[in-house]
């Protein structure tokens, strides 16, 4: 058999349930394999004591022995990302002022991945409050690139993409609202998934006006990745936004030929990209035409302009509510990162008049891409306008020459499919020159889950990416 931690998710899952692995030699070989690798990274944070891990999957063994099986995550370790509460494990949100929070309780898909039998070691690092595609945190540090422990590894589930990619994980769960299933995984030549709005309930969502972040699956493998986002979806009458339940196992067989693939690329010249990004996530555009895709640009057909200030003022609105109790209180305020504190400014200086234009600004985007969708099965645009930076950086302030005017605009590449709610999957689009990975997002029709992880799956069958490890 292979290495236990070389192992997919799903494979693990059946090796437990058939009894040819046993759970406590499961953990035994992750946690061995954190012990020697995560120093050099700083994926994991907030790491459980060995003992009563070990002695979780000795109880989830005997429980097999009894015939009592949990699920397909039975007796697999998970890192939960420290931006969701999980019961009894520090969830500092990579900030100061919650350095010692500990929750007595889970989140909603945090309780669905324990009902599958997970056991929960610790968490994954993040940016500070998830703000910024870097992470790095004044409580638990950077989180290093397993390509290169120079560079970044993303955020803001870059603990999560990270440990991925240098196998302390099988497979993992992140949050996106700008990109931070999809820039991460791009970095770390993995597989992340932003599911439809909804999709996933959230302890965020019993905010009726929180439409922007959601949360979802990474792995290694668009099947792994596929039954961690059929574990976390479903309704949930706690969550008001969350969808109805609906079939989304995998269907990787699904035949491409002859499916419409619209080009994005960097939006008719509006967007930077570092030499070498665009050009190989143009080149993955090859892998469609293989299985017999028709392959076109699109020409813009916005103002994408528009479509960045309307971003700004929907983010500025929903953080510096989010926010509003800590920054009054002038001790937590001074140990916010600079970033969080702009941001909450300037959604003080919103008027209510600017908060409903940028939503008629949302609605002509959710258009104008419906508009494409009659034209096109699938979108695809790069992931992320960078290779994983130096680490060191707390964010590139220029890409190629054009100077980026704030801590976030080297992103904006992913904001379009977060403003139309759609589903995303972030796939591996090869190595540049400089041996670092990048990546592209796969964007299906609004509710499309089922049929962008088929795309997924069928553009994974024809690459070979996903099977390029990092060394260490």
């Amino acid at each position: 058999m292979q290495d236990i931690t070389d192992l997919s998710a799903l494979a693990l899952s059946a090796a437990i349930a058939e009894r040819r692995l046993d759970c406590r030699s499961v953990m035994a070989a992750f946690l061995a394999r954190i012990g020697a690798i995560n120093p050099q990274i700083n994926a994991i944070v907030s790491l459980r004591p060995e003992e009563d891990l070990m002695a979780e999957a000795e109880e989830a063994d005997r429980a097999l022995a009894a015939g009592n099986h949990r699920g397909w995550l039975h007796g697999i370790p998970f890192a939960v990302k420290d931006l969701a509460e999980a019961k009894g494990i520090l969830c500092s949100f990579g900030s100061a002022n919650y350095a010692d929070f500990v929750p007595d309780y889970d989140d909603f898909h945090v309780e669905r991945i324990r009902a599958a039998g997970a056991i929960v070691i610790g968490k994954t690092n993040a940016p500070e409050m998830g703000l910024g595609s870097h992470s790095y945190n004044p409580v638990f540090g950077v989180t290093r690139n397993p390509y290169d422990r120079t560079k970044s590894a993303g955020g803001s589930s870059g603990g999560a993409a990270a440990a991925l990619a240098a196998r302390l994980l099988p497979v993992a769960d992140g949050s996106d609202m700008m990109g931070s299933l999809r820039n991460p995984a791009a970095f770390n030549n993995v597989v992340g998934f932003r599911p439809s709005f909804g999709r996933v309930p959230s302890l965020g969502n019993e905010l009726f006006l929180g439409q922007l972040a959601v949360n979802g699956p990474m792995g290694r493998s668009v099947a792994d990745v596929a039954a961690l986002l059929a574990t976390q979806a479903g309704h949930d009458p706690r969550d008001p936004l969350s969808l109805a339940d609906e079939d989304l196992s995998l269907d990787a067989g699904r035949d491409l030929s002859g499916a419409r693939i619209g080009w994005l690329g960097d939006f008719g010249g509006y967007l930077a990209f570092e030499p070498g990004v665009l050009e190989l996530c143009h080149a993955s555009l090859d892998a469609f035409r293989r299985m017999g895709c028709v392959v076109e640009e699109v020409p813009p057909g916005f103002d994408m302009d528009r479509l960045w200030q309307t971003w700004r003022t929907l983010r500025h609105f929903l953080v510096a509510g989010g926010q509003a109790a800590d920054y009054a209180d002038p001790a937590r305020r001074a140990r916010m990162k600079p970033e969080m504190i702009w941001e909450i400014e300037n959604g003080h200086g919103l008027s209510a008049a600017d908060v409903y234009a940028a939503s008629l600004g949302r609605s002509d985007w959710h258009r104008h891409v419906a508009g494409l969708f009659d034209r096109y099965d699938f979108l695809v645009l790069p992931s992320a306008q960078v290779f994983p930076f130096a680490a060191e950086i707390d964010w590139p302030k220029a890409i190629d020459g054009r100077a980026m005017d704030t801590y976030h605009r080297w992103m904006e590449v992913v904001i379009g499919p977060t403003l139309a709610g759609l589903p995303v999957a972030a796939m591996p689009a090869g190595f540049g020159a400089n041996g670092l990975p990048a990546g592209i997002q796969i964007i299906g029709h609004p509710r499309g889950d089922r049929a962008v992880l088929a795309a997924a799956a069928a553009y994974e069958k024809v690459t070979d990416w996903l099977g390029r490890q990092p060394a260490f």
